[in-house]
């Protein structure tokens, strides 16, 4: 009997490493409590995105009567800051401090952007909807201040994120980058899940006391967990107190020499175009559910979870297929071609009426965006050149969410002018009412994923494998990135 238990031991203990998710991202220099704790910086993201677009968007609108077009440009600000991840990147790639850390410092003035802008948000938002004695406030201030609020928290969140996977990087080898990134856009999604969880049943009864401690709180803990996250994880570097204008290079010369290998510029068009084309429906799903299939506002949340299972799931795939040495833009090539049909499904739904598609759409947009954007996210990691990671990964960041940012403001106006055009004379292909607007935005996402699947061929044309590509993007930099620190 104990001869048994202890071999099933040993079985189960050899098992592991295969099996349990990511258990295979860690190595002896990182181990995987090391490489959580600090993927803890993607669950704040996650729980700050979740508090902006999801949480308070629903309560300014409401339980704060506040109008709709007013949230909209409240929630959009943050993605104003986003075109700047790149020089971000590029100053935590250059940041020369008496403590001998690049990536720290940017991850901590993150977070205390977004505390900052927390701490403020409630009191600023109650002003903007005239509640209790905060309403004999004149209206521009809470206008501005809400703005501001908005636009602190969308800047510490963009420091963090690209500070954040800028260390990543260096921690971790290159072999190691599929599942890397495979773990941190999970812990993104899991950070977003709990938070919702968590923010919903909060408010669940709402008081703009409850409110006030509800966001404030978010801001205690997103600052204590960026804290946790960063301990003792960036190595001091000696020697790193002084900026040198010999071998300090600047903005536009570290970016000439980014672009110099690896069709740089060409990577950026495929995220931009990729995240636009998936981005486009992230608002309109659930409202095409509930409009046009005439599902109840439950089965419609529960379209959120089936979407989050797809890019789970997705995230799972691609890290598995890209550690087996797979180039990450064939990756990124299969996510798009997987979200053609998926967006095929989705408009084929309204006129068969068959719900069913409707829903294995909504989960194969989930599962194709995340091996797109698992693809594009690696081979940054990648291609980055030594001491360019940080700029290498804010310039995906910034065409990466600024994509995203434009893609759900034109997908929203896009379905009303298509609506108001046809109006109520008739439909347009055996599609009729509102779903004539829906159904324009999907058929032109699935456009731009034609486009971005030809705009990728070149990339994997030039790549072959993962390591290769890695290989000729560096060699040409080596000699220009001698002298920097």
């Amino acid at each position: 009997m104990g001869d048994l238990r202890q071999r099933t031991i040993q079985a189960v203990a050899g098992l592991a490493p295969r099996y349990l998710p990511f258990a295979d991202v860690a190595t002896p220099d990182v181990p995987l409590g090391r490489l959580l704790r600090l993927s803890l910086f993607q669950v704040t993201t996650g729980a700050a995105l979740v508090l902006l677009v999801g949480t308070l968007n629903r309560v300014l609108i409401v339980e704060l009567d506040v109008p709709a077009s007013l949230v909209g440009i409240m929630i959009a600000l943050p993605v104003v800051f986003a075109p700047f991840r790149a020089v971000i990147g590029f100053k935590s790639d250059t940041h020369r401090s008496a403590l001998g850390w690049r990536r720290v410092p940017f991850i901590w003035k993150g977070s205390l952007w977004q505390f900052g802008g927390f701490a403020i948000m409630p009191f600023a938002l109650l002003v903007l909807a005239g509640q209790g004695q905060a309403g004999a406030a004149p209206v521009w201030i809470g206008h501005a201040s809400a703005a501001l609020a908005f636009l602190l928290v969308g800047i510490g969140v963009h420091t963090v994120q690209t500070a954040g996977l800028a260390l990543v990087t260096d921690l971790t080898p290159n072999e190691s980058h599929p599942r890397v990134v495979g773990l941190m856009y999970v812990m993104l999604l899991l950070g977003m899940m709990a938070s919702a969880l968590i923010f919903g049943a909060a408010l669940a009864e709402f008081s703009p006391g409850r409110l006030v401690r509800v966001i404030q709180g978010a801001a205690v803990t997103i600052l204590g967990l960026n804290m946790i996250a960063v301990w003792k994880q960036e190595t001091r570097q000696r020697g790193r107190d002084r900026i040198d204008p010999v071998t300090d290079p600047t903005f536009s010369e570290s970016w000439a020499t980014l672009k110099q290998g690896g069709q740089f510029v060409r990577r950026l068009v495929v995220v931009g175009v990729g995240t636009m084309a998936f981005g486009m429906a992230d608002i309109l799903l659930e409202p095409f559910g509930g409009q046009v299939l005439g599902l109840s506002v439950s089965a419609t949340t529960r379209l959120t979870a089936l979407f989050a299972l797809g890019g789970l799931l997705g995230f799972a795939v691609a890290s598995g297929v890209a550690a087996r040495k797979v180039d990450a833009h064939r990756v990124a090539q299969v996510g798009a071609a997987i979200g053609i049909p998926a967006f095929i499904l989705v408009v084929v739904a309204e006129p068969s009426g068959m719900v069913g598609l409707f829903l294995a759409g909504n989960f194969l947009i989930g599962f194709g965006g995340a091996l797109f954007s698992h693809g594009t996210l690696t081979a940054a990691m990648d291609l980055a050149p030594e001491n360019q990671a940080g700029l290498s990964l804010g310039a995906w960041g910034a065409v990466q969410a600024t994509a995203a940012g434009l893609a759900i403001a034109v997908s929203s106006a896009l379905r009303d002018v298509v609506n108001v055009s046809v109006g109520s004379s008739g439909g347009v292909f055996g599609v009729d009412g509102v779903a004539v607007g829906y159904v324009a935005v999907y058929a032109i996402e699935v456009v731009i994923l034609v486009v971005t699947l030809v705009a990728i061929v070149p990339l994997i044309r030039r790549g072959g494998s993962r390591s290769g590509a890695a290989v000729e993007v560096s060699t040409p930099l080596a000699s220009a990135e001698a002298g920097t620190p």
